[in-house]
């Protein structure tokens, strides 16, 4: 036996075969859930896909209420709906189902989703016969739904802790779609927004860039990179980078999506540390110019050359174009301007005085006692109610200018000067580097003065222990030089003399005390006093430095070093007697004969044992003989013999009209044998030519 357990649906009066077929099926086939519920929102009819919609029998779930045969919040929303349909005699669309299932998945069940409609249903005499619900399953829907709207949160709430701002443009790159991130920035409106977009806000220095580089990513639908400054709504500009990407859809672009992310914070960073880079790197430069500069002034001897070591430490550690060092006289009233020179030879030059009470940048300095600076013209005029033209005429292209005093134990000697041919203001860094220069230069003025003094003082006593004037002898003529070395400010022991004997004969010394200072000196005075004794008692070279040997052997100390070569001439014949005591042998030019050195014995020096000796020699009609000190041909580049081999040389390259002009010839020597070189020792030339009768 079998028993039909669903819900009967018996033939309907009134319906043909048809009819009843189209409504068994309904009843039993169709995938969509059927069921009629009386006014008492009981079950009366339900096809089969609406039992297994409510997961019941059909003898368990006839004549019961949907919250009977599905408890629970979702039938409590369907009895809801069908007792609204009924009092309002109108179709409820739109409602939701969610029946539980028997699958379990990790989250412990998986629901199933119907949507569901119901509307009242009358009988033939319009009395009404319940109200139908229709189940329409959207599982699958709602959980693609589900994923999309997980998704879209997703990818918001990853935009939203971002700092990226993303807008979308169609395939043309016009804007066709809001952007309330975008425009929280900018401050737009959303008419301006969907009028101008993004570009309407882009900083118009870089707008022409940014928008032909936008284009043409547009045309070759390529991705779109830029970077630029936007305007924000408070009006300040901020920095942003930008990806553009196509969106394709199949062979088209259909969109594009831009995203914007703020690097404002980036940018200054990486400014903040290239200006900190620049400003160590600036700070590392001054702090070596001024290490070179110390150095330098620390071995400039004069004026002159502090003038030249400021020049090139100022043009080189702050892009001075102009440059200048002045000098309070000894009343304090006046300041002496020294500068470097025109002819941009490297010298300097005397450019005038100014009053110390003249509105000038370098008395201004002095006055307050501080650093005085002016970015621009109009800034001059303003502090000192004139221009520097009239004290600096040859200077019309200054526009900005720096004073330092310089002082000395507190008080000022001088101010030193810069100026530039473009407006420019003095940074703090560059203030304390030129107070810290000015200081070294004070102590540089400060340094040279003295040496100054004290090498003028010392070269006066120098040239006071030789002859002021040499022999007129009608048959020869003289020249002497004397050149004190500019390393040092003590008297020297280079010495020569020429004098008369009372036969008249002519008697010709040059002699070198070894050493420096008041005991170099006072031993080439005795030297040169004892030779002179000697030569009016006994002229004869060889007994003159035998006296000389015995004076020293009396009054001199074992280590004094002194050279000596005497010499006596007959002016009328030429005729000559020389005896030397280790000094460098004397130099023979003109004739028929190349130049060279004498060939005779050198002897030793002075206080040496020894037995002298002496040379006749002839100077010829036309000819010319040179003695000098060992500093023309030695210094700590070149030893003595390749000094003597070289003043050879120059010699023989001397024009026939040097050789015949002792002063010329003397000039020539000394300069073609000191250039290139630094003197370091004093240098001492006597020449003695013979000229055509």
């Amino acid at each position: 036996m079998s028993a039909d357990t669903s819900v009967p649906h018996p033939r309907v009066a009134g319906l043909d075969a048809v009819d009843s077929a189209l409504l068994a099926a309904l009843m039993k086939d169709a995938p969509v859930g059927l069921a009629l519920f009386d006014e008492e929102l009981r079950l009366r009819r339900a096809n089969d896909a609406m039992l297994e919609i409510l997961g019941a029998r059909a003898e368990d779930a006839l004549d019961r209420r949907l919250s009977q045969a599905l408890p629970g919040d979702p039938a409590t929303t369907v009895e809801t709906a069908l007792r609204k349909a009924l009092a309002e005699e109108r179709a409820v669309t739109d409602i939701e189902l969610a029946v539980p299932h028997g699958e379990q998945d990790a989250s412990g069940g998986r629901p199933r989703y119907y949507a569901c409609s119901c509307f009242p249903c009358r009988q033939d005499d319009e009395r009404s016969a319940g109200v139908i619900l229709t189940a329409l399953e959207v599982t699958e829907r709602r959980l693609a739904e589900e994923q999309i709207r997980r998704r879209e949160q997703r990818y918001r709430s990853l935009v939203e802790t971002s700092s990226q701002v993303v807008w979308v443009t169609s395939a043309d790159g016009r804007v066709v779609e809001d952007a309330p991130e975008w425009r929280a920035v900018t401050g737009q409106s959303v008419e301006d927004y969907l009028a101008g977009g993004w570009l309407a806000v882009v900083h118009p220095e870089e707008r022409p860039r940014v928008e032909a580089a936008w284009r043409e990513c547009l045309a070759d639908q390529s991705p779109f990179e830029a970077s630029y400054r936007v305007r924000t709504r408070g009006g300040t500009y901020r920095y942003f980078d930008v990806r553009a990407v196509p969106i394709w859809r199949g062979d088209a672009v259909v969109e594009w999506v831009g995203a914007n992310t703020d690097v404002t914070g980036q940018r200054e960073a990486e400014e903040m540390r290239g200006r900190l880079t620049e400003q160590l790197s600036a700070a590392a430069l001054r702090t070596a110019r001024l290490q070179q500069a110390t150095s330098m002034l620390a071995e400039a001897l004069t004026v002159s050359q502090v003038v030249q070591v400021i020049t090139e430490v100022g043009r080189s550690a702050i892009g001075a174009d102009h440059s200048a060092v002045a000098l309070l006289d000894d009343d304090k009233l006046r300041l002496s301007i020294i500068a470097p020179a025109e002819d941009g030879d490297g010298g300097t030059a005397l450019r005038g005085a100014i009053s110390i009470n003249e509105p000038t940048v370098m008395s201004m300095a002095i006055r307050e006692g501080r650093p005085f600076t002016a970015g621009s013209p109009d800034q001059l005029r303003l502090h000192l109610g004139r221009d520097e033209t009239a004290t600096f005429p040859w200077h019309a292209d200054e526009r900005a200018w720096v004073g330092l005093p310089l002082l000395a134990a507190g008080a000022p000697i001088g101010a030193l000067r810069f100026s530039f041919t473009r407006p420019r203001e003095i940074t703090e860094e560059e203030r304390v580097f030129l107070e810290a220069l000015a200081g070294q230069c004070a102590l540089a003025v400060e340094r040279a003065l003295l040496f100054e003094r004290e090498h003028k003082t010392a070269e006066e006593l120098q040239r006071s222990l030789l002859p002021s004037d040499l022999p007129q002898v009608p048959t020869m003529r003289l020249a002497a030089r004397y050149h004190p070395a500019t390393r040092h400010v003590q008297v020297g022991g280079d010495w020569y003399d020429a004098f008369r004997l009372p036969d008249d004969r002519l008697a010709v010394a040059v002699g070198d005390v070894m050493g420096k200072g008041v005991l170099a000196a006072a031993g080439m005075g005795r030297v040169r006093n004892a030779l002179r004794a000697l030569a009016l008692n006994d002229p004869r070279p060889a007994a003159v430095l035998a006296g000389l040997d015995r004076l020293f052997a009396a009054t001199e100390d074992e280590e004094q070093f002194t050279t000596v070569a005497y010499a006596v001439i007959d002016p009328e014949t030429g005729q000559g007697v020389l005896s030397n005591a280790g000094h460098p042998p004397p130099l023979l030019l003109g004739g028929e004969r190349p130049a060279r050195l004498s060939t005779a014995e050198p002897g030793t020096p002075l206080g040496w044992p020894s037995q002298r000796q002496q040379t006749s020699f002839s100077i010829e009609t036309g000819n010319t003989v040179v003695f000098y000190s060992d500093g023309l041909v030695e210094n700590r580049r070149r030893g003595v013999d390749a000094g003597l081999a070289e003043l050879v040389t120059v010699a023989a390259d001397a024009p026939p009209e040097v050789v015949a002009d002792p002063e010329r010839l003397v000039d020539f020597l000394v300069d073609r044998m000191l250039a290139g070189y630094e003197q370091v020792d004093d240098v001492t030339v006597l020449a003695l030519h013979v000229p055509p009768k």
